[in-house]
């Protein structure tokens, strides 16, 4: 019971900071607040500290230089404030890995786990890093120059930020793992894995993650289309009007996308950490 309350404590006194910078909305504040006490009550340190990890990084990222990415926020449905549904999107399937290894420990919810937290640490770490790029992004499918912030463009700053975000989730995995001995897991195979080993299995995994991320983001992931400017926006809302269905599947959000994308970086990293301990 004591693990639930330091876990409640602990993500309340986060999540109310975050909501006064106006990080998270208030339903962003309870759902972050809920999945803090889950992750630390039903788990332990490695998996608060990696959500932790995730959300301040995001969190800092996404306030830096905020005034040149207020205008591509405008075409994004969701903005630099997260509410629950997204809070959930980026950690709803961690959550459920916790709590499936709080009923059946096992090294395959940790893989995932680590897996789910790389690709949204990579994805969210492109789209912020993105938005600062010079470049005009390119097409994942055609690599033909897109507008800033369309949905599914890549640029190298951005996947370098990607890259980078999704090995440090591998790193913060070993180090936690050493720290608590792997004792949430029930196992010492999690801890056998060196730092390049966790190195690679966040950054592919997760890399791989956001890859993924961009890929439904160009081909079926919901987009509509600004009457007004004529702008291909994931906002209901543009210019002040209505927004016209453009393409993809209409219950493709960008939730939806950012889900699935984590649930393959997840299975990715199973397979990779598997693989390495043969």
């Amino acid at each position: 019971m004591m693990d639930w309350i330091i876990g409640a404590l602990g993500a309340l006194l986060v999540s109310t900071a975050a909501y006064r910078k106006s990080s998270l909305s208030l339903s962003g504040m309870i759902a972050a607040t809920i999945m803090g006490m889950v992750y630390y009550g039903a788990g332990d340190l490695f998996w608060f500290g990696i959500l932790l990890l995730f959300f301040i990084t995001s969190s800092i990222f996404s306030k830096f230089r905020g005034e040149r990415k207020r205008e591509l926020e405008k075409s994004y449905a969701k903005s630099g404030r997260r509410d629950a549904g997204q809070v959930f999107a980026n950690g709803g399937l961690g959550m459920l890995a916790c709590i499936g290894n709080a009923i059946w420990p096992d090294p395959v919810w940790a893989y995932l786990f680590v897996g789910t937290m790389a690709a949204v640490t990579a994805d969210t770490w492109a789209t912020e890093w993105g938005g600062l790029s010079r470049k005009l992004p390119r097409s994942v499918l055609t690599w033909r120059q897109l507008p800033a912030g369309t949905s599914g463009g890549v640029s190298l700053l951005g996947s370098t930020a990607s890259l980078a975000g999704a090995m440090l989730i591998g790193g913060a995995a070993w180090l936690l793992l050493r720290w608590t001995g792997g004792t949430s897991t029930g196992t010492s195979v999690l801890p056998a894995l060196s730092l390049w080993q966790w190195l690679i299995v966040g950054g592919i995994s997760g890399f791989a993650g956001a890859f993924a991320d961009s890929l439904l983001g160009a081909t079926i992931q919901r987009m509509n289309r600004c009457p007004v400017c004529g702008k291909s926006v994931e906002v209901d809302k543009h210019c002040g009007v209505d927004t016209v269905p453009l393409r993809g599947l209409r219950w493709m959000s960008n939730d939806a996308v950012n889900m699935l994308s984590s649930l393959a970086a997840g299975l990715i990293a199973w397979g990779l950490a598997s693989a390495l301990l043969i």
